[in-house]
């Protein structure tokens, strides 16, 4: 009986944990973690290698019936949808009881495969191409410091595992045990380091696989996360060793200067940024107004079948519907709003062509009545990548009576899966070709790297290390400008930028609940946030900046487009009557908010019923910038069952040990 009890321990522990992937205790727990049963000869080819690496690309790319990345932005203050994230109500987001961020599976494949080639390959007994070979080892190493990288973002403090364990549950449970961030995050970069030793510049199979470029960029992202990361959240409990942060007591062996690490992560994250952009240019941009860009190169960037032709695109996905392999963003993306919508605040933030924001006395701004006016003399991302009426949808098909398919006035009360939720229609991604539009026919290649990044990492590292925008900073910021369309020299912006206005409409003007007071920096922030608009990029960046914590005091209502006003006229019956039904209208089901509250599109203000948590705004709790670990990796790793504090493992801040309950503040 005994024996029965341990062994069922022992079951859910591998399970649970995740350190196996498993779903039963019959399978061993050193199996090869493929889907079925491995050769014992596997991994002994290069061909084995690539398949191997291959399989384990878990990269954010288009998928199913949706907009694909470019909604990943969602329930950010950039872009909204129709539904709402639980993230923006402290309470409803809730410690799970099983499941979540906390698993192993991803980090174990990658282990065995290191642990399983590395000896064979330093002993050459792996056939074929040593080139080739090189490089999938690099992707390995890659991998596994990208799957190390998700858990650092959601989670903060995690295990160093760096092979795979065998079944004994005193091995297991000491394994458990969670390093601080920043040792975490120097292991990635320390693989990361081998990666880009090993990986090619031109890898086998072109840009659809990790180049050395690639590695850079991504461990210029990683070194940048984590020097934010512990200089603006510096003094609170989610940096280790700062006041009542969980690991005191429990982290073994643990001493940091944290000035010392952020310089550290600062200087690595500008040495790998500086390699790619020394290296990529960027694609060039025609500077057309957005109303008819089938041509211009940095529209055609997100949309086209072949991104390889792209020097700016780094890494991407490749899709073949006659193969099965597809996806339908433009399905959505070209024919409607996809429920998905840029927000006001957004709009609002892009500068005028000659670099003023919208409210400098002199910028030239027309005000926001019509998708003309918003649009006019603006940035020309913001003409680029937003919709607008008139516009030309696809350019290779006409209407019956011959006349071009033009985009229409956005759809804001029609059914939630084509809903334009803001009335600003996403269209970053947008195909002009036919055949893109077809349900499950979408081909359109899926970026997972792009090199801008890399110049928008060095420009923000190097003036957080040095307060300077030095020679290199100077270089690439301009270069952004300056294909974006606006007038280059970002001086003219910070000299006219008032922070305080900002702030009405964009998280990122403050850190730690204030506002910022360098303008410099604001301005490096607001040109990350245009750069990559529906890249999902927002809700890291915001984090890391600690950009959030102001809404615990001062919710943030959403906005879109200004309905209350002439657009409002598009809404109405053929016989003239509107059909906007205002939210609280008595014994009607309610399309837009109320015109009182806001000329302005609040899409969360439609429906004020209890159920819609966020109809008083975004809010926010400290406890959220990390996820909670659900409650049965407590229990299998408490030496005492009842006292869950007895776990080898600790929570995260503000999390309390009990299954389905919020925050403790």
């Amino acid at each position: 009986m005994m024996k029965k009890s341990i062994k069922n321990k022992i079951c859910t522990c591998l399970v649970l944990l995740g350190f196996l992937g498993v779903t039963s205790c019959n399978e061993f727990l050193d199996r090869e973690p493929l889907s079925d049963v491995t050769p014992s000869n596997y991994l002994q080819s290069e061909a084995d290698l690539a398949a191997y690496t291959i399989g384990r690309y878990n990269f954010p790319t288009h998928s199913g019936f949706t907009v694909g990345t470019f909604g990943n932005d969602n329930h950010t203050d950039n872009q909204a949808t129709s539904g709402y994230a639980t993230r923006w109500v402290p309470g409803e987001w809730r410690v799970p009881q099983a499941g979540g961020s906390w698993s192993f599976d991803n980090i174990r494949q990658n282990n065995y495969f290191i642990e399983t080639v590395v000896p064979r390959w330093k002993n050459s007994k792996i056939t074929g191409n040593v080139a080739n070979i090189s490089h999938y080892i690099g992707e390995a190493y890659f991998l596994r410091a990208y799957e190390y990288f998700s858990k650092v973002q959601a989670l903060g403090d995690f295990p160093i595992i760096k092979k795979t364990l065998p079944d004994k549950l005193e091995e297991l449970t000491l394994a458990a045990k969670r390093r601080p961030r920043n040792e975490v995050a120097r292991f990635i970069l320390a693989d990361l380091d081998s990666a880009v030793m090993l990986l090619s510049t031109t890898p086998p199979g072109g840009k659809n696989r990790i180049s050395k470029h690639a590695a850079l960029l991504f461990k210029s992202r990683v070194a940048l996360h984590e020097g934010t990361w512990l200089t603006y959240h510096k003094g609170t409990a989610q940096v280790p060793g700062g006041p009542n942060w969980p690991g005191a007591g429990k982290v073994e062996n643990f001493s940091m200067n944290i000035d010392t690490e952020i310089d550290f992560f600062l200087t690595q994250a500008m040495e790998s940024a500086a390699q790619v952009a020394d290296a990529v240019q960027l694609v060039k941009n025609t500077k057309d107004n957005g109303y008819n860009s089938s041509q211009n190169t940095y529209l055609t960037m997100f949309a086209d079948a072949d991104l390889n032709k792209y020097s700016e695109v780094l890494l991407w996905r490749k899709y073949d519907p006659a193969k099965g392999i597809n996806h339908n963003v433009n399905h959505y993306i070209n024919q409607n709003g996809g429920n998905t919508g840029y927000t006001r605040g957004l709009v609002d933030n892009f500068l005028m062509q000659n670099g003023l924001p919208i409210y400098a006395a002199a910028s030239g701004y027309q005000g926001d009545d019509t998708f003309e006016q918003v649009k006019a003399d603006r940035d020309n991302r913001l003409q680029l990548f937003m919709k607008a009426p008139g516009e030309m949808r696809l350019s290779d098909r006409k209407n019956s009576d011959g006349t071009p398919i033009l985009e229409g006035r956005p759809d804001i009360v029609g059914l939630a899966e084509t809903r334009y939720v803001t009335g600003y229609g996403v269209k970053k991604g947008l195909s002009y070709l036919g055949a893109e539009v077809e349900g499950s026919m979408g081909s359109t290649g899926s970026i997972v790297f792009r090199a801008v990044e890399a110049y928008l990492n060095y420009i923000e590292a190097s003036y957080l290390k040095n307060k300077t925008i030095d020679a290199k900073a100077d270089q690439y910021w301009r270069a952004i400008r300056e294909r974006a369309g606006i007038n280059p020299d970002y001086n003219i912006t910070v000299v006219a930028t008032r922070i305080n206005e900002e702030a009405k409409n964009d998280f990122a003007a403050y850190s730690a609940g204030n506002l910022l007071t360098d303008a410099t920096l604001y301005n490096i922030r607001r040109e990350r946030r245009n750069e990559l608009i529906a890249e999902g990029m927002r809700f890291s960046d915001l984090k890391r900046w600690r950009a959030l914590d102001q809404l615990k005091t001062n919710p943030y209502i959403i906005e879109g487009f200004k309905i209350w006003g002439p657009m409002q006229d598009w809404y109405k019956a053929t016989n003239g009557t509107s059909l906007l039904i205002e939210a609280g209208t008595t014994g009607r089901t309610a399309n837009i908010s109320k015109q009182a509250e806001s000329q302005y599109l609040r899409p969360y203000r439609i429906n004020l019923a209890n159920t819609n948590l966020v109809r008083e705004g975004y809010k926010w709790t400290a406890a959220h910038y990390l996820d909670p670990i659900a409650i049965q990796h407590f229990i299998i790793t408490a030496g005492n069952a009842t006292d869950l504090s007895s776990s080898v493992m600790y929570q995260n801040p503000g999390w309390p040990l009990q299954a389905n309950a919020g925050p403790t503040e």
